[in-house]
């Protein structure tokens, strides 16, 4: 592979990478990649599948699970593509063009994901601090355009990130660290002034992960301090178990999130399958845990599963 010349006006082509320091157990992790894949996409379509013939389940909670679900799936088949090249076709060039189209993706359904958790927690607020109105305030009209604030939000903040990108010089050997593309990782490879692309990224993720999370721990907050209130403690345990999936799906979503920026920011000499690993975490662990955990935590969605399952076994 030649280097680009600084100021060539074609587009350079990357090069995918596996799993960098942890060659030798290539072959278990794509195995557990494997398996991670299918349990998140026949996990999260079975998910979609019960809402939608559960007439029960036809609530604001679970159309805002719905949205997870199809959002979890966008992840899944973000870097499936690549990752069915690399280790499958071995197949590791990747076009300018190409590269941009997954990294838009990949990092349009994680700004989904973080907004989707935020109203899913102010659903989980007007049902306990204030189960009365509930009906009145989560309309399906308002559940709507929570949902398409969300999408429209997330598209608008990553939108930009390709054509920040294609404006530099490409001068090095464009080997990428995953077997995707990511902007933390693409960001390194320009030779010329990344300025404003690093602005411009910490401004997104400030105004969407970081805001969003301030809100999600304030609206916990609001609704400890309801719980509190309630005289029996059996009741609000009761009231505290609603809340075990989200606050489940939230702990999931951004402890890995900020393992990656951490390391991304003041991990460059630790070694690399450090990062590999994180970023493993961060994309495939929610979309496979999610459906598991509400299928386990969501009385009606076992119920209806358990059925489905024992209709095919007999």
């Amino acid at each position: 592979m030649g280097d680009n010349p600084p100021n060539s006006s074609e587009l350079p082509s990357f090069t995918l990478t596996g799993f960098p320091g942890l060659q030798t157990s290539e072959h278990w992790i794509f195995l557990l990649l494997g398996t991670l894949y299918i349990v998140s996409i026949v996990g999260n379509a079975f998910i979609l599948f019960i809402i939608k013939e559960e007439q029960s389940l036809h609530q604001p909670m679970y159309y805002f699970l719905s949205l997870l679900s199809l959002n979890d799936l966008g992840v899944s088949f973000s870097t499936l593509p690549t990752v069915l090249a690399t280790f499958c076709f071995h197949i590791r060039k990747i076009s300018f063009d190409t590269c941009m189209a997954q990294m838009f993706f990949i990092h349009l359904f994680s700004f989904m994901e973080s907004g989707i958790l935020l109203v899913m927690s102010f659903d989980r607020y007007v049902a306990i601090c204030n189960p009365l109105r509930y009906a009145t305030v989560l309309t399906d009209a308002r559940v709507a355009c929570m949902g398409m604030f969300a999408i429209i939000r997330s598209f608008c903040m990553v939108f930009p990130l390709p054509f920040l990108l294609k404006r530099l010089p490409f001068c090095k050997a464009n080997v990428l660290s995953h077997a995707y593309c990511l902007h933390p990782d693409l960001i390194h490879l320009p030779c010329g002034d990344i300025t404003i692309n690093n602005i411009f990224g910490l401004f997104i993720v400030i105004s969407t992960f970081g805001l969003d999370s301030v809100l999600i721990v304030l609206s916990y907050v609001l609704i400890l301090h309801s719980v509190i209130a309630i005289a029996s403690q059996q009741e609000r345990l009761k009231t505290l178990n609603t809340c075990v999936s989200h606050m489940s799906a939230v702990l999931i979503f951004y402890v890995p999130m900020v393992g990656v920026s951490m390391a991304a920011r003041y991990g460059r000499h630790a070694p690399p399958y450090v990062h590999t690993l994180l970023s493993l975490i961060y994309l495939f662990v929610p979309p496979t845990l999610n459906p598991v955990i509400y299928s386990i935590k969501t009385k009606e969605i076992r119920r209806r599963l358990c059925k489905i399952l024992l209709r095919t076994k007999f």
